[in-house]
């Protein structure tokens, strides 16, 4: 398991936040007697889904014993899980999986378990990037590739996760309601190396962790001219960094 830094993620809370109230404008469930936030991070979304549904039973689970640290901290009651272990208890009513599946391998078969397992007329909602293509990702493994790197570390390729057509075959032959889209967020980042510094806290955690210290410093700095080649700052000096976000929700028949 690699290591997450809370602090780190939270660098551009603002952006990665968006996402998560995206998905959850698109559930449509009214008195959930439970609702899950699998993989609840820092828990600093955690209590939009309190506010949203005041009568429920909210569980936060994450596998991060970093994050369940942060999310306590915050104030929720975050308790030390794995998705791929987790079963829905019998009174879940809504599951809320945000930016967490690309983290765990063979999810496509714990989905059809998991909706299998919901009550009828649950909410199963979901959202994972789909920018393993992009520059920010492909330059990584390119630089990964170069001798004094190459077979250090494991990261994902391009085909790491499915399109959304996929998943919503996927989700749609469990029987339920399924709606299914994507959007890439044009997001406005400043600062030097933004790019970086954005992915430093997600794609770059598999390296930092493979890495010492000083290696790893050295991996960002023949990194970074890359990305600003890739993403080159405007006249202002902020940077546009386009992220593909791909949603899922389905409800029980």
């Amino acid at each position: 398991m690699t290591s997450w830094d809370p602090a780190l993620y939270r660098t551009f809370d603002d952006h990665r936040s968006r996402p998560f109230h995206d998905l959850l404008a698109r559930i449509g469930a009214v008195e959930p007697r439970r609702v899950v936030d699998l993989g609840c991070g820092p828990g600093h979304l955690t209590a939009l889904l309190s506010a949203r549904w005041p009568g429920a039973a909210v569980t936060a689970l994450d596998s991060s014993p970093e994050m369940v640290a942060a999310a306590r901290g915050n104030g929720v009651d975050a308790e030390l899980a794995d998705a791929a272990d987790w079963t829905p208890a019998p009174d879940t009513d809504v599951v809320v999986t945000n930016a967490v599946l690309q983290w765990v391998p063979g999810h496509l078969a714990l989905l059809p378990r998991w909706l299998g397992a919901l009550p009828s007329g649950a909410w199963f909602a979901m959202q994972v990037p789909g920018n393993f293509s992009a520059p920010s990702h492909h330059l990584v493994r390119e630089v990964l590739d170069q001798p004094r790197w190459r077979g250090l570390v494991d990261v994902r390729d391009e085909d790491a996760l499915p399109e959304p057509a996929a998943y919503a075959d996927l989700l749609v032959g469990t029987g339920a309601e399924v709606d299914v889209w994507e959007t890439t967020y044009l997001h406005r980042l400043s600062g030097a190396d933004p790019v970086l510094r954005w992915i430093s806290s997600t794609a770059l955690r598999p390296v930092r962790d493979a890495l010492p210290g000083a290696e790893y410093d050295r991996f960002r700095e023949e990194l970074a001219p890359r990305l600003r080649g890739a993403y080159p700052p405007r006249p202002d000096g902020t940077t546009w960094f386009p992220f593909r976000r791909v949603f899922a929700v389905a409800r029980t028949a």
